[in-house]
């Protein structure tokens, strides 16, 4: 599993490095090749990056699909839970284990249809044309306008990021119904500062800042502070 994991992130990581190098060379010689400097402009128009815009959008497509799979098992995606967290436990990991259920569905479904538009947009012909076999009337698939690549490798996208995001919710799934755990992100915390909680009004001491909800915070609230000096004020008026 942990192969997987790195393949996932490996995979996310080259994408989008890949593709903000493409797009910075393909500016930057465009940018170049207007200046007329001698001999470089005629060398540098001797490159096209007619390319590079259609390649750095299949990069970003392949990018985001693995990078919601990625986001499922990290517990990076949004998600509203002020509700669900104020429910008892029992409500709450039935309405969690739905929602993730539901995910896996989804994300089934989205991989088994894509799985079958990529079969009939040319990967049943090139699987057969590479193994020598007959093709009969199979559609060999339209290609890119620029890079002239098969349509299917691109399309490809969707069946494998949908396929490895609906495992990654039967994980996250199986994971919550042994543990009551859910993956989780900090998004607020900074590596390397200390959290001195000793202090904090509104966490108080022995507690985590992520550890407590909101609706928890009863310490060094507005509200608070409101409801105190109106209970004040009506002191004051009776007292007068």
């Amino acid at each position: 599993m942990k192969f997987l994991d790195r393949l996932e992130e490996w995979l996310v990581t080259f994408l989008m490095g890949g593709a903000t190098l493409i797009i910075f060379v393909a500016v930057v010689h465009r940018y170049l090749t207007g200046i007329d400097i001698p001999g470089l402009q005629d060398w540098l128009l001797k490159f096209s990056f007619a390319w590079a815009q259609e390649l750095t959008i299949i990069m970003f497509v392949w990018m985001a699909k693995f990078g919601a799979a990625y986001g499922v098992r990290t517990g990076i995606h949004v998600g509203v839970d002020v509700m669900i967290n104020r429910l008892s436990d029992g409500k709450r990991k039935w309405f969690i284990s739905f929602g993730l259920l539901a995910g896996a569905v989804f994300t089934g479904i989205i991989a088994t249809l894509g799985y079958h538009f990529v079969m009939e947009n040319g990967l049943h012909y090139a699987w057969l044309h590479y193994w020598g076999k007959e093709t009969g009337d199979l559609f060999e698939g339209p290609t890119t306008p620029d890079l002239e690549w098969p349509t299917w490798i691109v399309y490809s996208a969707i069946p494998l990021g949908s396929g490895l995001m609906c495992f990654r919710f039967l994980q996250v799934l199986v994971s919550f119904n042994r543990t009551g755990e859910l993956p989780h992100v900090d998004h607020g915390h900074v590596e390397g500062l200390d959290e001195d909680t000793e202090t904090d009004p509104m966490v108080g001491p022995g507690s985590k800042p992520e550890d407590t909800s909101w609706f928890q915070n009863t310490k060094g609230l507005y509200p608070k502070e409101v409801l105190k000096n109106k209970e004040s004020d009506k002191n004051e008026g009776g007292a007068k």
